[in-house]
């Protein structure tokens, strides 16, 4: 999937894009074998907009509230990610639930990373809802992204303890450093030619992944 530039990416914010900046940080490096090729916005006020300019990445903003149907968004969001070349689309604090027909164009070919450990916690309000369970544990997950809401196949995850007097902020800012850990991981993982989706299946280094890999 990749070139000798690099693997393309395309990611895409709705918000100030911390995980974004960490990715394009991690290219600008050299840490993995990727560029981002592109960075969409479909919130004109996402403060990751400047971040990205300020790096001098180019940005597109796709404003959702402009299209009056998912469709047409999707649509402008799919002849955007195209026309940038992009060979990977990261999801990066995206806050839309996408079609199953979009999922499907670009199986294999777009992530996700989500603040719980998943199939625990889909959707929205993760932290809030493992402090309500008295989970020990908290986290997040990498995961290829299916026309399933946050139920597409798992490559890794992170884990963080989950401590007496945490509040929801405390917890999130705990799991969004381990977020900037992991996800340049899979990338690069990607970016190297390690891992793969065949058959909803992640395979690393040829082998069937059963089990996300873990960090923490």
């Amino acid at each position: 999937m990749s070139s000798a530039a690099g693997l393309r990416l395309c990611v895409v914010i709705s918000g100030r894009g911390s995980n974004m900046l960490t990715i394009a940080r991690a290219c600008a490096s050299g840490t993995i074998n990727a560029s981002v090729a592109l960075v969409i916005a479909d919130r004109p006020e996402a403060g990751g907009i400047s971040a990205a300019r300020e790096l001098g990445l180019p940005v597109r903003v796709i404003a959702a509230r402009e299209y009056g149907e998912r469709a047409a968004f999707e649509a402008a969001l799919r002849e955007a990610i195209d026309a940038s070349g992009a060979q990977l689309v990261v999801l990066a604090g995206f806050m839309r639930v996408l079609s199953p027909a979009l999922a499907a164009h670009y199986a294999g070919r777009m992530l996700n990373i989500h603040p719980s450990l998943l199939p625990l916690y889909p959707g929205l309000h993760t932290h809030e809802r493992v402090l309500a369970a008295g989970d020990a544990q908290h986290g997040c997950s990498v995961h290829y992204v299916t026309g399933v809401l946050d139920g597409g196949p798992l490559v890794m995850q992170a884990r963080v303890p989950v401590l007496p007097g945490d509040t929801p902020d405390s917890l999130s800012a705990r799991v969004h450093q381990q977020e900037h850990i992991i996800y340049p991981e899979v990338i690069g993982l990607i970016a190297a030619g390690r891992l793969t989706l065949r058959d909803e299946t992640p395979m690393l280094d040829g082998q069937a992944l059963r089990e996300p890999l873990i960090r923490g």
